[in-house]
């Protein structure tokens, strides 16, 4: 529970390369989320090319960011594999939070950067590195050992919950 109180948006990292075995811990546990009907549409690239990196910041207004990140994955739904289109959207978001929560329980930091729905933003992540065309991108999530790590603001607000009894 730790990691859902103390995760935050991290934009700074340190010039540190990430461990593979992190980042493979990081895509298994996105692709431990749960799914819709089981279709499990996920599918992941990774990316640690300075260059491709690099671009990737200009993908969105929001991305700049990842020029500076060691690595980013960017997180695919395969539209080969939706018997439920849409729940496609809901099943990669519960995806990229396991990734920002994984990130926090392993010491590194990482933010979640919407490309979908925006079509211009999917089509130039999907060009910028050459993705099958069966793949549609979801979102860019840089990360990274971060530069400085801020607390969590606290966004409890009792009066946004209804109790019926």
């Amino acid at each position: 529970m730790k990691e859902i109180f103390t995760r935050t948006s991290v934009r700074t990292y340190k010039e540190e390369k990430i461990e593979k075995d992190k980042l493979t811990l990081l895509l298994k546990a996105a692709m431990a989320a749960p799914s819709a009907g089981n279709q499990q549409p996920w599918e992941f690239c990774v990316v640690t090319n300075v260059h491709l990196l690099e671009k990737l910041s200009q993908s969105s207004p929001y991305a700049g960011c990842v020029k500076n990140a060691p690595a980013a994955i960017i997180a695919c739904y395969n539209k080969n594999r939706l018997n439920m289109p849409e729940c496609a959207d809901i099943d990669m978001s519960a995806a990229v939070e396991n990734i920002l929560l994984a990130a926090e329980a392993i010491e590194l930091g990482a933010v979640w950067l919407g490309i979908a729905p925006l079509r211009e933003r999917m089509d130039k992540v999907n060009k910028i590195l050459s993705l099958p065309k069966e793949l549609e991108t979801f979102a860019i999530i840089p990360i990274g050992y971060p530069q400085n790590k801020q607390p969590q603001q606290n966004r409890f607000d009792e009066k946004r919950i209804y109790y019926k009894d």
